[in-house]
């Protein structure tokens, strides 16, 4: 699905030759916004997307495009929280084979304000729905990142706290319900 927003951004699936923009917002994100730069053991996905999110079914990168450049990113992969780093719990209760987990919503910051996480977001919502090996849709989340948990919250809820006294990630998991329609 293509969407035109009212403002001149496309949201739509990403396709190879979004690959390398898509990876630089990527890359940017980690290095100008997080501050924590590329982690070779988090982000294999930002280095291979193709592989990552073009050739695995289950798996898509969508990407905003204003005139001819990406500007922001969002991703869902079949698989639940990897155990460590993250509580054991978490990983029995979003499995992988019936859990998609969102990846990579990010926007460059000269495009911030306009929407489009939230449109990103709501694609990648609505693809899990329609998906019906999916029973479960997770993230988490650095709550250091300014507005990033009151974004989540809008979408989910949260299904643990990690945050506590200790420097480094503040991470926090949520889950956004999938609402199927009892049809299904």
């Amino acid at each position: 699905m293509t969407a035109a927003t009212s403002t001149g951004y496309l949201v739509r699936p990403a396709g190879p030759a979004d690959l390398p923009g898509a990876r630089s917002v990527m890359l940017d994100t980690f290095y100008q916004v997080f501050g924590i730069g590329y982690l070779p053991e988090y982000h294999q996905d930002v280095i291979d997307p193709e592989t990552a999110y073009l050739r695995d079914p289950r798996n898509r990168l969508w990407v905003a495009e204003h005139d001819g450049t990406i500007v922001a990113t969002t991703a869902i992969r079949a698989q639940g929280p990897a155990h460590p780093p993250h509580p054991a719990e978490l990983a029995l209760a979003y499995p992988d084979n019936t859990t998609a987990q969102l990846f990579r919503v990010y926007v460059r910051p000269d495009h911030h304000r306009r929407g489009l996480a939230s449109r990103l977001v709501e694609a990648a919502i609505t693809h899990v729905r329609e998906t019906l090996s999916f029973d479960k849709l997770y993230l988490h989340t650095d709550a250091r990142t300014a507005g990033a948990l009151e974004f989540w919250l809008t979408f989910g809820r949260i299904v643990h706290d990690a945050r506590g006294p200790h420097e480094g990630f503040q991470t926090v998991h949520l889950e956004i319900p999938l609402e199927r329609d009892q049809a299904h």
